[in-house]
């Protein structure tokens, strides 16, 4: 079998970790598979490295930011291969311009084109355990480009996808997909399996346990893909297209912190205001999620929308100088909100899951600002500093709402 797997920044953090990890590996080497491994740069790495940015130049070109960043999972793969050598078993670490991973051109957020098999394979040949940096490709002018934060699970899926592998392997902090975040949710319950479109909307909306890029490719080009832990021996959850069907209202709970809304307050009620907002947003590349629009009154009307904190100032700067052209009377925005969604493939045919979503935040006093549906998902808006009490509440009605399915 040839077996992919990629191990997070938390799995590799110490020394301890990474013989724990090197050992994983080689047993894995030692049942008689052939062996890929994508590693996350080190514990806080890449928080430490934009720090150490923003001292020097805090408007650093994203450029130089993914040439800084890509040194972090350098750092990582040679610590392993290090590691795995000194256990008596051979393992060589490469980076994605030995590898040969080509990506487009959009540096801090590029994506893969093309991977080469050729060095891979070669290694694998020899017998090695090959260890390659998660994260990274290189675009056509030759430069190191980085895949976006979460996206060395994106490098494995991809390179699974390109070998042809067995199975890919994501080694976490948590031993599984849970129906909520385990640290907020005490009883959270770990699914044995998911479907991709619930893993891909659960990951898009703030469940930390897998990049929603790498969910995204696992399906799109059949990979079977199992989220494990690092630190027990336990049963992962296997992310797949077709799931037992189970008596289960919603998969699962997410929350996203990272989220700003900003509204254009009294534009003009006509034909191509909408296009001119959203075309703008396009063109500097920047993610829209949840739209909103107010009925007209007084021939205005208002449009909000969300973007990740990270946009927000780009956002702004860019509306602000087209202010005029938009017709917005004023531009306002809120950095103090979450986001908490809802997910399940049972949604569709369970006509009592939103009137169940807005009873229990009603129960739990929290107020909602901005409401978005799709067959499979609820997601509203609500006050940042109310969201763990809000997705505790949700949990805990769902859970007790499919107790008394199952009885039935």
């Amino acid at each position: 079998m040839l077996i992919v797997q990629k191990f997070g920044g938390s799995s590799v953090a110490n020394k301890e970790r990474i013989f724990n990890v090197a050992k994983r590996i080689i047993d894995t080497h030692n049942a008689g598979n052939d062996v890929v491994v994508v590693l996350s740069a080190q514990g806080d790495t890449t928080d430490e490295l934009i720090e150490k940015a923003h001292e020097i130049n805090p408007k650093a070109s994203k450029r130089e930011m993914d040439m800084l960043l890509s040194t972090g999972e350098q750092q990582s793969v040679a610590l392993m291969a290090m590691a795995i050598n000194s256990l008596g078993a051979r393992a060589i670490s490469l980076n994605a311009m030995q590898v040969g991973i080509d990506t487009t051109s959009t540096y801090g957020n590029a994506r893969i084109k093309t991977i080469s098999r050729g060095r891979i394979e070669h290694e694998l040949d020899r017998k090695n355990i090959v260890i390659i940096t998660g994260f990274q490709g290189v675009n056509k002018y030759e430069d190191i480009t980085t895949l976006g934060r979460g996206g060395s699970d994106t490098s494995a899926v991809a390179l699974a996808a390109r070998l042809h592998a067995d199975l890919c392997e994501i080694y976490t902090d948590v031993d599984g997909v849970y129906t909520a975040d385990p640290r907020v949710v005490k009883d959270a319950k770990k699914l044995n399996e998911i479907s991709y479109d619930e893993m891909l909307e659960l990951a898009s909306l703030g469940a930390k346990v897998l990049h929603n890029r790498s969910v995204e490719m696992a399906k799109k080009y059949n990979v079977k893909l199992v989220v494990r832990s690092s630190m027990s021996d336990a049963e992962g959850t296997v992310v797949k297209e077709e799931c037992k069907v189970e008596k289960m209202l919603i998969s699962g709970v997410a929350a996203d912190k990272d989220v700003s809304r900003i509204s254009l307050v009294g534009v003009k009620d006509k034909p191509g205001i909408a296009f001119e907002v959203f075309s703008l947003m396009a063109r500097e590349k920047i993610s829209v999620d949840i739209i909103l629009q107010s009925i007209g009154r007084d021939d205005t009307k208002d449009i909000s929308f969300t973007v990740a904190k990270s946009d927000l100032e780009q956002t702004l700067k860019v509306l602000e100088q087209n202010q005029q052209r938009l017709t917005a009377q004023k531009i306002v925005h809120d950095d103090k909100i979450a986001k908490l969604s809802v997910v399940g493939a049972g949604m569709a045919t369970n006509p009592g899951v939103a009137s169940l979503f807005f009873e229990a935040l009603y129960d739990a006093d929290v107020n909602i600002s901005m409401i978005s549906t799709s067959e499979i998902k609820i997601s509203v808006l609500i006050d940042e500093s109310e969201v763990d009490v809000a997705m505790n509440s949700v949990h805990d009605k769902f859970k007790t709402a499919t107790a008394s399915m199952r009885k039935h």
